[in-house]
């Protein structure tokens, strides 16, 4: 099925969030969490994850897993990604609790979309210190996509991991579980990339792109992906797609953050003190810039009137009081 297609399915299918300019968001993709083992390489970024998440926890954000968050083609037993990543799991559980938490499937773990499954594998996690199962994720819905609504100008945001319409990893995606698990991840701890990913293919990687910027181009809706490992922020008068990244590349880890009506590209990685001593470091890479600038013409013309607008300006100048997000 041509990528278009898929996302226009997709798109039709996808859970509505509503938000405003108070709504404070972050979106990772592509965490890949595994088993601790020389194959997972989400291990070597998981202290620099960890004091990412806890700073979006203090500053109120809304998680955002946009596909991949488990690596489940490698690892067939959730039990043992929980097991290796149990503090993880306890800092996106207060996410949850606070139904600030949304999570989607990807390619890698597409068991997730199996209602069963989810319910098995992430209403509880083992506590080992007290011998019992404790509340992980009970009642969990994970989504293909979200589109989130802005409750006063209506402009939508569709959120999908972003491997809809790339055979291999969509209607084929068995397959690839099937050879990653039982060949490339043995080759994998040895230095062997699967060249069917389109983060360690540069043409494929590419040619998704290209795929998405053109949905965006027909369309004319905001569009945040991850699958391709590469962070993307759009310059003014390119299509509004924009990458996550991921959390596995050797020099630190990427998100999307949108905060207060402004969407950001922010990378998190180690730095180093005069006197030697390490700390982890929040960058933004691109932005912030206004969310309003990627409004096309399309949602212009079906948007709000000029009474409404001049109700919108006020409300948001009184969110501007708000304190950015530091």
């Amino acid at each position: 099925m041509r990528t278009n297609s898929r996302l226009d399915q997709v798109f039709k299918e996808a859970f509505p969030v509503p938000f405003d300019d108070r709504s404070r968001f972050v979106f990772f993709s592509d965490i890949h969490r595994g088993d601790d083992s020389l194959s997972d390489e989400f291990g070597r970024n998981r202290h620099i994850y960890e004091h990412a998440l806890d700073y979006y926890y203090r500053h109120d954000c809304t998680y955002v897993e946009v596909g991949d968050g488990d690596e489940l083609w490698e690892h067939s037993n959730y039990r043992h990604i929980k097991t290796a990543h149990a503090t993880t799991f306890d800092l996106l559980r207060k996410f949850y609790q606070e139904d600030r938490l949304y999570m989607l499937f990807g390619n890698h773990n597409m068991a997730l979309r199996d209602p069963e499954f989810v319910k098995e594998n992430l209403s509880t996690i083992y506590d080992e210190l007290l011998e019992k199962n404790l509340d992980l994720f009970p009642d969990l819905v994970v989504h293909e996509a979200l589109i989130l609504k802005h409750r006063i100008t209506q402009q939508e945001i569709f959120v999908v991991h972003g491997n809809q319409g790339d055979m291999l990893n969509d209607q084929l995606w068995r397959i690839s579980s099937f050879l990653i698990r039982y060949f490339w991840r043995f080759m994998h701890v040895v230095g062997v990339k699967y060249a069917a990913s389109p983060a360690k293919n540069r043409d494929k990687r590419h040619k998704v792109e290209r795929n998405y910027n053109k949905w965006n181009e027909q369309h004319g809706i905001m569009l945040i992906c991850g699958h391709t490992h590469r962070p993307r922020f759009p310059k003014t008068g390119e299509p509004a797609y924009f990458n996550t990244g991921c959390c596995m590349h050797p020099r630190g880890i990427t998100c999307l953050e949108l905060i207060d009506g402004e969407i950001s590209l922010v990378n998190w990685r180690v730095h180093s003190k005069p006197d030697g001593s390490m700390y982890i470091k929040r960058t933004i890479m691109q932005g912030p810039k206004p969310i309003e600038c990627f409004r096309s013409d399309h949602e212009n013309r079906k948007g709000i009137g000029e009474e409404e607008a001049e109700e919108t300006t006020e409300i948001n100048e009184i969110y501007n009081l708000v304190d950015p997000i530091e």
